[in-house]
């Protein structure tokens, strides 16, 4: 095994206190400390105590720092972000200047909303690392809008749609976030697994070209490139230190980027028809229009995606060591339906977490939000000027999908380690997790399980991370909650002397503290 490099973010008081206690003995002869002067020691004591009380998240990181590893997030979700104006854009014939605008816009609301998911306004935002971008889950109703109202009418009535189901999604926020009660380490530890292994066919994608209808897709020369991106990013995570070791997908998609000059796939296309400042004009492609259909089905798209939040936002506070609580579900909730709302504003689309920077997140270990608020920076200044967005464009897919199997791998892994703190000797969380990761990776294992369904159920059904969060709440409620009460008075001994219970059962406990039996304890959610 090798030493794990100390990191900036890393929390240093209990290696600080152990230290101090190893001493103690070797002190202990000493002649006291001579008292520093008064108004000059205990400023700096105090002072020190304070920078060891401020948690990872909440510490930011040198310009430098702060500029290379925002460029790694943004670069980590850039396709994501651009690809479905990109669909949708195409859907209802848009010129490549069109097209242009509406990617534009779709990359400065993601950073207008990455800004208030991480620094936070009022009660709005987790104040947590996250990225936020479109969400895939619109593209399907979109469409089907598109196809339902006539390309002349769709990008207003898609527009009109968005802001209802955002403003519903802000009202609702708070009670939706009351549900975190019902997510115990077998339902989360079961909810990450299943947001990395529905990321890998992302990755996949990627590495064979991204588009599968163009020529040269799964091309040898695009899953080599990916298989060298790949290498170069272990690489750098086995054998560097530090900062360097921090910026390993970073360098990985640069070396990958001109490795890829003389094998034919970068493309450097988009940076000869980019202009230098372009601004997302309000309501360019019209005004907003209202139609019911269209506002039920993003209705329900929103339900689905503040259901992904929610789980994305559980993922992420394991692994930055602080647990989203009801308090910080409902923040990171409202931000998002607040940036869903005001994205149509600007020619935008529903907005939520982007899953595939967690992956970042647990990877180098860099937990600090001010990270991905300056990679909200960034997607702002791409927004306002195209050519920034072109230059990151420029990496080609295969490259992306080379990092993107270390990223969502490690999303995956997480939730492996959650899953060791949960009591999977119990039989009923082995069943949990079992039929959780089964349902939700239908549609990963089998694309065209669900084609026989209704449009409307196919909207949530598609989304393996929702219909797997859902079984796995529903799951640890029948078999961890339900019944249990009356089971543990039934096997419960009875005390000879009272005829009581002698010692009160901890699935009691655990069943008034909504989580499964086992589950440490954990401080109350804040309302």
């Amino acid at each position: 095994m090798t030493d794990t490099p100390a990191h900036d973010d890393q929390p240093r008081g209990a290696d600080d206190q152990s230290e101090g206690a190893a001493r103690e003995p070797e002190d202990a002869g000493a002649p006291p400390a001579q008292p520093e002067p008064a108004g000059r020691g205990e400023p700096q004591e105090a002072s020190r105590e304070g920078a060891q009380e401020k948690h990872p998240v909440d510490r930011s990181l040198p310009p430098l720092k702060l500029l290379t590893t925002g460029l790694q997030h943004v670069a980590a979700m850039y396709a994501g972000v651009v690809a479905p104006p990109l669909i949708i854009g195409s859907a209802v014939g848009l010129s490549v200047s069109e097209l242009t605008f509406l990617t534009g816009a779709s990359l400065f609301l993601a950073g207008i909303a990455t800004l208030l998911q991480t620094l936070g306004v009022w009660r709005i935002g987790a104040r947590l690392p996250f990225v936020n971008g479109v969400t895939f889950a619109s593209v399907a109703p979109m469409l089907a809008i598109n196809k339902s109202e006539g390309p002349d009418d769709a990008l207003p009535v898609i527009f009109g749609a968005c802001m209802v189901a955002a403003a519903l999604g802000f009202v609702l926020a708070p009670y939706f976030s009351k549900l975190v009660r019902f997510f115990p380490p077998v339902v989360t530890g079961s909810v990450i697994t299943l947001i990395g292994v529905s990321l890998m066919p992302v990755a996949f994608n990627w590495a064979q070209g991204g588009d599968s209808q163009a020529p040269g897709y799964g091309a040898t020369k695009n899953i080599a490139m990916a298989g060298v991106t790949l290498v170069v990013v272990l690489l750098l995570s086995r054998f560097t230190r530090g900062f360097v070791k921090q910026i390993a997908v970073l360098l990985g998609l640069v070396a990958g980027t001109v490795i890829a000059i003389p094998v034919g796939i970068t493309d450097f296309g988009a940076l000869r028809g980019a202009g230098i400042v372009g601004f997302p004009a309000p309501f360019h492609f019209g005004a907003p229009q209202f139609a019911v259909a269209a506002i039920v089905s993003m209705c329900i798209v929103m339900l689905v995606s503040m259901t992904e939040s929610t789980a994305d936002m559980l993922a992420l506070g394991e692994i930055v060591d602080r647990p989203a609580d009801e308090k910080t579900i409902a923040a990171g909730l409202r931000a998002d339906t607040l940036g869903s709302f005001v994205s149509p504003f600007f020619n935008g689309f529903l907005a939520t977490a982007f899953a595939q920077n967690i992956g970042l997140v647990a990877m180098t270990r860099i937990r600090s939000r001010y990270v991905v608020a300056a990679g909200g920076g960034i997607l702002i200044l791409m927004g306002l000027c195209p050519v920034a967005a072109a230059l990151i464009a420029t990496v080609p897919q295969p490259v992306l999908g080379g990092a993107g199997v270390v990223l969502f791998g490690s999303v995956a892994a997480s939730g492996i380690r959650t899953l060791a703190r949960a009591d999977l000797g119990d039989d009923s969380n082995i069943v949990i997790v079992a039929v959780s990761l089964a349902v939700g990776v239908i549609p990963v294992a089998a694309p065209d399980f669900y084609d026989v369904f209704p449009g409307s159920a196919r909207i949530i059904l598609d989304s393996g991370i929702s219909t797997g969060c859902v079984t796995a709440v529903v799951l640890n409620l029948l078999f961890n909650h339900l019944g249990r009460r009356r089971d543990s008075a039934v096997s419960a001994p009875p005390d000879t002397a009272t005829g009581k219970d002698a010692v009160p059962r901890q699935q009691d406990k655990d069943h008034a503290a909504g989580r499964a039996p086992g589950t440490p304890d954990r401080a109350p959610a804040e309302g």
